[in-house]
């Protein structure tokens, strides 16, 4: 059956699209400077947030700020659903915005931080010349608050040409993510793009990250007196110390992988002969394959014994999963890139020695989603008292989500 639009229906219909024609081709400088006058609210964003304590596992103040995040969303028009981090404290807040195109976003970033209770009242949020400064000021609570306002520069430009726009804030990120990286991964298979907003130390995005696993050696022996007769025992700490010498290149520099024992523990007193022993280790590594490599040479390294009647056991626990190199991250930071050279600054794509929740959203060997790290403000001194962030970049950062988030989704409507 043929329907005929009355005269003001096809007035809405072409109102609403030179709408988002006008958004979609806003020009570069136009959308700069529509960031820069963002910079002022984002500042008192930023202030709101760090000025209350969110160390991990600290109740009341993730309780405050998940409150103060789902009122934020709920006003940028998304629909909320908060769900307990468990075993983790607090929630993990996901908001959902719908558009009338194709291609689905993902933004992600934590709220909690590693500052203890009554940091955040002995260093409250302050801006000094051309820095702000603030415990969890850069690491995450700048890059919570470049999601907030690149979502609100979107509105404001009445930009909807993204099929979904998702966020998630989660509550505990700087003690592994244990609470939420299942949600993570499952909201990272539904979009075609992830970006997480942890903080660059300079004008850069991540294309890769390193993964975070644990190794672990534990020594049996046999106690005795170590005066009268040391050599009816089996000494555990004497053999843990040459299966960490046989072990100590067990990480492969030209693949990138680390590992480096950490912890020690053997003995209970100084007169006996120690009957177990125990060391703990950091690996790092980017290559997927090195997980089952490093666990497979361990094992057969620790075969090899030094003293008779010693049992050795060498294990690996797995951890936050690395952001491997792969073309999807690659291809997102050149559109970067070019974004970046249309208001006349220049971006670097680099790979970060450490772990981010970046690992849980990548999925290996596929072309979905695509993932870009330090998307949030630039920034230093993470973890420290002079933690801060540059006030310099953050017009610059508002601009890059949203000129990608509108250049994505108009490349699917207009290829």
């Amino acid at each position: 059956m043929l329907v005929r639009r009355s005269p003001l229906m096809a007035a809405i219909a072409l109102s609403m699209f030179s709408l988002t024609a006008l958004a979609a081709s806003l020009p570069p400088d136009q959308l700069l400077k529509s960031a820069e006058a963002e910079q002022k609210a984002y500042l008192a964003t930023v202030k709101q947030l760090v000025d209350i304590d969110t160390g991990t596992g600290q109740a009341p103040g993730l309780k405050t700020v998940s409150a103060v995040l789902v009122e934020r969303l709920k006003a940028l028009g998304a629909e909320v659903k908060t769900t307990p981090a468990s075993p983790s404290t607090g929630d993990n807040i996901v908001g959902t915005i719908k558009g009338n195109g194709s291609k689905s976003f993902l933004l992600m970033i934590h709220y909690d931080t590693v500052f203890g209770p009554g940091t955040a009242a002995k260093r409250p949020f302050k801006v000094d010349g051309e820095r702000a400064y603030g415990p969890g000021v850069a690491d995450a609570k700048g890059g919570v608050a470049v999601v907030l306002h690149s979502l609100k520069l979107l509105q404001d430009e009445k930009f909807k040409d993204f099929g979904t726009l998702t966020v998630l804030f989660n509550p505990d990120e700087e003690t592994g993510s244990s609470g939420s990286k299942k949600i993570i991964a499952e909201l990272a298979r539904q979009h075609d793009y992830v970006f997480s907003y942890e903080p660059p130390d300079k004008d850069a995005v991540t294309v890769a990250t390193n993964g975070i696993n644990g190794v672990f050696l534990d020594v049996k022996g046999k106690s005795s007196h170590a005066g009268s007769a040391p050599e009816a025992g089996r000494n555990a700490a004497m053999e843990l110390a040459h299966q960490m010498l046989q072990l100590k290149d067990l990480g492969d520099p030209a693949k990138g992988t680390t590992v480096n024992w950490t912890l020690i523990k053997g003995g209970e007193k100084r007169n006996i002969i120690p009957s177990s022993a125990s060391a703990e280790g950091d690996m790092r590594y980017s290559d997927l394959s090195e997980t089952d490599r490093v666990l497979a040479d361990g094992q057969r390294i620790v075969q090899k014994t030094l003293i008779d009647g010693t049992e050795v056991t060498f294990r690996l626990d797995k951890g936050r999963p690395p952001l491997a190199k792969n073309p999807g991250s690659e291809q997102l930071a050149k559109t970067a890139q070019a974004l970046y050279g249309k208001i006349g600054r220049d971006i670097e794509p680099i790979a970060m020695r450490f772990g981010t929740d970046a690992g849980y959203a990548y999925v290996p060997d596929s072309a979905k989603p695509a993932v870009l790290e330090t998307m949030g403000v630039v920034g230093a001194g993470l973890h420290a008292d002079d933690e801060y962030i540059e006030l310099s970049s953050i017009a610059p950062r508002l601009y890059l989500t949203t000129a990608l988030i509108m250049q994505l989704s108009n490349a699917a409507t207009n290829p």
